[in-house]
């Protein structure tokens, strides 16, 4: 197999999407260091639409789309993500072909004032951009007053620091990234808030057809993140999981044990179905099939069904 001689990355234009990006130029200047790799960068319709949360202007494919559009028409090689904003409904022509070692997957309590989510007296405001975290904070906190959040990272710190908010909740990951852990007043750990599915992995996208890109690409898989988000996303996948479904999903190994959480709730957290199931780690998949089945034979799919009703525009 010939080795690239140039590699262009799309990337969101935000600080954090960048820094993913310059991760895996960097990884990818290390295997091939005659290669060039430039990033291409690019702002996206999710980036624009700050006044209204995910849920209401079309989800997580808000995120991906132009980069999409800059692979298919040979502007780029390859697309880095969040793992997390990536539809799990990928269609052709375009692939996920690798998932990279995950960061802390767990959610991050930030406040000036608080150290924890129980420390909040009642009525405080606690901002999120996500129906996973709010139903979650809602059904253990039904005193505080939950409150949407968007922008980028900067943007989220920003607000809090105004005092818009009393706390806010966000990735670990993110924050560790960006050189802002020491903004972290508490981990939640994922018996309080169960993460989404792939959170903390990065993920890279390429289009279908380029089997050279997925032979260059191999060295960056992680073999066990690989199979953690398979079966996470399996969940999501299952469930019709979009930005309009309060839906989490979490898996560890151990040995070659899989162990996944997996949860739906109503937006208000009044009503919260989980999941518990445990397997061979080369069945990641399965195991998430299953996970999801069950969640909707113990109530989710009633869950599922007044969202859809209540909302009926497709992620």
């Amino acid at each position: 197999m010939s080795l690239p001689q140039r590699l262009v990355i799309a990337t969101r234009a935000s600080r954090l999407a960048l820094w993913q990006a310059e991760h895996v130029r960097d990884r990818l200047r290390t295997l091939y260091p005659a290669c060039a790799v430039e990033l291409l960068t690019l702002t996206t319709r999710g980036d624009q639409i700050l006044d209204r949360t995910l849920s209401k202007v079309g989800g997580k494919g808000l995120f991906v789309k132009e980069l999409e559009n800059a692979l298919l028409d040979g502007r780029a090689d390859l697309a880095v993500h969040s793992l997390k904003d990536v539809p799990v409904d990928l269609q052709a022509p375009f692939e996920l072909c690798a998932v990279l070692d995950r960061a802390d997957p767990r959610d991050a309590f930030v406040s000036n004032r608080y150290a924890t989510l129980a420390d909040l007296p009642a009525g405080a405001v606690v901002g999120t951009s996500s129906l996973r975290r709010e139903s979650q904070i809602r059904a253990r906190y039904p005193a505080l007053s939950v409150k949407p959040l968007r922008g980028n990272l900067d943007t989220r710190l920003g607000k809090l620091d105004k005092g818009e908010y009393d706390a806010i909740v966000l990735a670990a990951a993110g924050l560790e990234r960006l050189g802002l852990g020491g903004r972290i007043s508490s981990l939640l750990d994922p018996a309080d808030s169960l993460p989404a599915a792939g959170q903390g992995a990065l993920g890279i996208e390429i289009r279908d057809d380029r089997d050279d890109m997925r032979a260059w690409l191999a060295p960056l898989i992680s073999a066990a993140t690989t199979s953690c988000v398979l079966a996470e996303r399996a969940v999501s996948r299952k469930l019709g999981g979009s930005c309009q479904v309060p839906l989490a999903a979490f898996a560890e190994i151990s040995g070659d044990t899989l162990s996944l959480r997996a949860l739906v709730a109503s937006p208000d957290g009044t009503r919260m179905v989980h999941a518990t199931r445990s397997g061979p780690v080369a069945g990641a998949e399965a195991l998430g099939i299953a996970a999801a089945q069950e969640l909707l034979d113990a109530g989710a799919a009633a869950i599922l069904q007044e969202l859809l009703q209540a909302d009926p525009r497709p992620d």
